[in-house]
């Protein structure tokens, strides 16, 4: 009888450990050093500026990358949803800042789940009926849930847009018992056009005067309250906002960048070279650290090279995969450099190559992506490889 076949995710080892030789591509893979690189530079560059660094986990819902950032310092993991905070928790990650806001009871009952069980938990809110859901739900069940007031800006995203609706909103918080005012939280990303970097620093400004004014208020009754905002495109601008002389005395400055963990090839690489610009006092710089390695599947007419990898395996948004290099085991992998995607399909990557170039079907090609997220959450695992391309570690990802 024919043993059946064993289910197998994709990018698994095969017959062995080498990427090229025992795994079965495609697979997202994690370049160790590059990686151990980012998680120290990230943290050096919160530690120097005075602040505490909360990576968004959401970035790579990867609980083996969450423990490599804890253990480097990190203060905690932002995550976006009850569940992916519920996947983090079980995995080690007990301070969780959600930087969303928390919307319906069942979400609400993962969370207070997980606050009996000892999470030190936030959420934000920004609007009167989540507060009074919230504290109708927390109160219901005993708790104390902890909340940061969202300030948003105008054509953006969450958020209060106001003076007047902040006011109102701190004051229904305060007749919450249920509910503890922790801080101020903001998000930056969504600032563009011309006048970005000025605005940004305008933005960041008005997250710490308002965490100043509501303290000297006493609407944080007593608690240290946490400011926090930050992606991962404009750190440097909110890192300067909140070294502000003074203001660690009596906050907690919180950092909230995720995709710094293994970077990438075209958004954030340009978003680094600005982050150099404005500070060329800074030492070292992120590095790229995450690849898709696929095999060339078809050379079905000159000029064009079809590649077992689709839109199922890496992202596509904002930028097309870019080509890294050719891979033949036991030679000196090449530079693509000559290669361009020209389209994508559910399984197929379409590559216009030079006329005349030594490509061969099973050859094995590795592709950057731009914006990391979108290609994480279409793996159930990623493999963590050294310099040689062997596998040192699975990394499961809880999406």
């Amino acid at each position: 009888m024919t043993a059946p076949v064993q289910h197998r995710e994709k990018g698994s080892p095969i017959t062995g450990q080498s990427l090229l030789d025992g795994v079965s591509l495609p697979a997202a893979v994690v370049f160790e050093a590059p990686l151990a690189h980012n998680i120290a530079w990230m943290q050096r560059f919160a530690d120097d500026h005075g602040a505490k660094l909360a990576p968004h986990g959401k970035t790579t819902m990867t609980p083996a990358l969450f423990r490599r950032q804890l253990d480097a310092g990190a203060w905690g993991i932002t995550l976006a949803t009850a569940v992916q905070c519920a996947a983090a928790f079980e995995h080690g990650a007990t301070r969780l800042l959600m930087a969303n806001q928390l919307v319906g009871a069942p979400n609400m009952a993962i969370v207070a789940g997980l606050i009996e069980r000892g999470a030190d938990y936030y959420c934000l809110v920004d609007s009167l009926a989540n507060v009074s859901a919230l504290g109708r739900f927390f109160g219901q069940h005993g708790l104390t849930l902890q909340v940061l007031v969202e300030l948003g800006v105008s054509g953006g995203r969450c958020g209060v847009r106001n003076e007047a609706e902040l006011k109102t909103l701190v004051d229904a918080i305060a007749a919450a018992p249920a509910l503890a005012l922790c801080g101020i939280e903001g998000y930056e990303g969504l600032i563009g056009g011309e006048h970005a970097v000025a605005d940004i620093r305008a933005y960041g400004r008005r997250l710490v005067d308002t965490v100043r004014m509501l303290r000297r208020s006493g609407a944080f009754g007593g608690r240290q309250p946490i400011v926090t905002a930050a992606g991962s495109q404009w750190f440097d601008l909110i890192a300067e906002a909140f070294g502000e002389s003074g203001l660690r005395e009596y906050c907690t400055p919180v950092l909230r960048s995720g995709c710094y963990v293994v970077h990438d090839h075209r958004s954030y690489r340009d978003a680094m070279a600005a982050v150099k610009a404005r500070h060329p006092e800074l030492e070292g710089e992120l590095q790229p650290a995450l690849a898709v390695f696929a095999h060339v599947q078809s050379l079905p007419e000159p000029g064009l090279a079809v590649i077992a990898m689709g839109k199922r395996d890496i992202s596509v948004d904002p930028d097309l995969p870019i080509p890294l290099q050719l891979h033949r085991s036991g030679e000196t992998a090449r530079a693509l450099r000559d290669c361009k995607v020209r389209k994508v399909m559910d399984q197929h990557t379409m590559l216009a190559i030079p006329a005349g170039m030594d490509l061969r079907i099973g050859d094995i090609v590795s592709f950057g992506a731009s914006h990391p997220c979108l290609t994480f959450d279409k793996w159930r695992q990623v493999l963590l490889v050294d310099d040689p391309l062997q596998v040192l570690e699975i990394m499961p990802t809880f999406f």
